[in-house]
């Protein structure tokens, strides 16, 4: 897994983890206590390593000249290999005041670097006081869901791979995607392409799990707004994995 998917807006730029060091933190103000971007993926890798977990890849990127910073870790869980997809963990910080420190838990299928995240951001601390004391304990809890996540999503898998799916359903459920704000008016046409005529052949069988990759490779490139569409996404998704679309 390359996680090429981190081309995230326009301006964003890919850099080293050693680049994050030399990102300069702005000074306290009053309760503002912001992190560096180093510091919050270190801390991260620390998380993972004490329990258990090795990170696989990772990537990462900055925008607006370093004060807001995107991230991706591709973890390995033991009992949860698969040749398929890979559990990633989504971080985002920023120095401008525009969004927490904030982890999210994901998937990533190997074949196209598609990824979806949980709709719950598991870590979303603020920059306030006591944010360095708080962040080891808020990142070992997101973490130890970690295990938990690995096995809904092969269920989930598993249980879109088994559903059937024609055209005219396919085409009911992008506009149910759409009601449901899991893509945009603009997005419609690159799905409808993705569904008929997939950049990836393991994705021409006509089933729940190609229309979703039809999906997830549409919503590349906004890990901002990914956990909440993807949230929309598997709403839509998941009410029809065992039935019809319904009425």
């Amino acid at each position: 897994m390359k996680l090429n998917n981190l081309l995230l807006h326009c301006g964003a730029a890919h850099v080293e983890p050693e680049q994050l060091e030399r990102v300069r933190t702005p000074m306290a103000e009053g309760r503002w206590q912001p992190i560096g971007h180093a510091e919050l993926a270190a801390q991260v890798r620390r998380g993972l390593a004490n329990a258990g977990m090795k990170v696989l890849n990772e990537a990462h990127a900055l925008n607006r000249e370093g004060a807001q910073y995107f991230g991706l870790m591709q973890v390995a869980i033991d009992g949860h290999e698969n040749d398929d997809w890979g559990t990633v963990v989504g971080l985002r910080n920023s120095h401008d005041k525009r969004f927490p420190a904030a982890l999210a838990m994901g998937s990533s299928v190997f074949v196209c670097d598609n990824t979806a995240f949980t709709g719950q951001v598991v870590l979303a601390r603020r920059h306030t006081t006591h944010i360095r004391r708080d962040l080891p304990e808020v990142t070992a809890r997101a973490v130890r869901r970690l295990t938990e996540f690995a096995g809904q999503t092969e269920r989930r898998a598993l249980a879109y791979r088994n559903r059937e799916v024609i055209n005219a359903e396919a085409h009911d459920l992008i506009v149910r995607a759409l009601d449901a704000h899991a893509i945009t008016t603009t997005m419609v046409p690159k799905v409808l392409e993705q569904w008929r005529a997939p950049n990836h052949a393991e994705f021409k069988d006509r089933n729940l799990w190609s229309l979703y990759n039809a999906f997830t490779e549409t919503l590349k490139g906004g890990l901002l707004k990914l956990p909440r569409r993807s949230e929309a996404l598997h709403g839509v998704l998941d009410g029809c994995r065992q039935g019809g679309t319904g009425g």
